[in-house]
């Protein structure tokens, strides 16, 4: 008989966007791991595993998101279907939409063209050898809105927000998040590269203590069909709040 205590212990179910014979789409909640990772060895819950129960069925991810990402992730039922949506990333063949809250005004469209330097972490990245090279990375960004919130910030007399799209043409590693700080605009809940003072008043104010980022569309070509499919989400719950709250500071351009 099922106690409470495995009842609130058992993974939530995941949202599935897309399915057909080979290639599945969930709408990953943000704070869940893809896999199973050395940079928490107490964690129990897994994007992979909790599928292949959901389905039962062997999934195999095709690409990532960072732990705090929401949003668009691709599996396949066999490893080299994975393999080969893959390589198309690696070939900037696959069309990923992100939207994300960033801190100040950001008053146009543009491109981070800025190389990234790999950055290894001690325990997930242990068994890698160090790479000098940094990596070309570029993004795409558009401003959607902006919010002006009249409480004072850190220096800063008011707090100032952009919700913004952004379209990376390659995917290193936490790309979008130091290319937003490049730029002067970190991501609202980047504990690792953004604002603390921003990110402290976000949850105080707001009571969101999320990353505010979302992958909200990935296209590609079906390896099998090789009809482009294009599988959609909207960002994640808690974002989704923390933008309706803001609303009403929105800017009237």
């Amino acid at each position: 008989m099922l106690n409470m205590k495995d009842k609130c212990e058992s993974p939530p179910e995941l949202k599935v966007l897309y399915q057909d014979d080979y290639i599945v789409a969930i709408d990953k909640p943000p704070g869940m791991l893809v896999h199973r990772s050395p940079i928490d060895k107490h964690e129990t819950v897994f994007a992979v595993q909790t599928l292949r129960d959901q389905l039962g069925a062997h999934v195999y991810p095709a690409h990532r998101l960072d732990r705090p990402t929401s949003g668009v992730l691709l599996f396949s039922f066999n490893s080299q279907i994975a393999a080969q949506i893959g390589q198309q990333m690696m070939d900037k063949q696959v069309a990923k939409v992100y939207h994300a809250v960033v801190r100040g005004f950001v008053h146009h469209t543009g491109m981070v063209d800025y190389a990234l330097k790999y950055r290894y972490d001690k325990i997930a990245d242990k068994h890698k050898r160090p790479q000098q090279a940094p990596q070309q990375a570029t993004t795409m960004y558009q401003t959607v809105a902006q919010y002006e919130v009249p409480e004072p910030v850190g220096k800063y007399q008011s707090a100032r927000y952009s919700l913004m799209k952004l379209l990376p043409s390659t995917g290193r590693k936490h790309q979008l998040r130091r290319h937003m700080v490049h730029i002067r605009h970190p991501i609202i809940g980047d504990t690792t590269h953004g604002d603390g003072k921003q990110n402290k008043f976000a949850k105080s104010h707001f009571t969101f203590a999320n990353l505010a980022l979302s992958c909200t569309q990935m296209g590609f070509v079906h390896p099998v069909s090789g009809q482009w499919v294009n599988v959609s989400s909207d960002v994640h719950v808690e974002m989704r709040r923390f933008v309706e709250q803001l609303s009403p500071f929105q800017i009237k351009n």
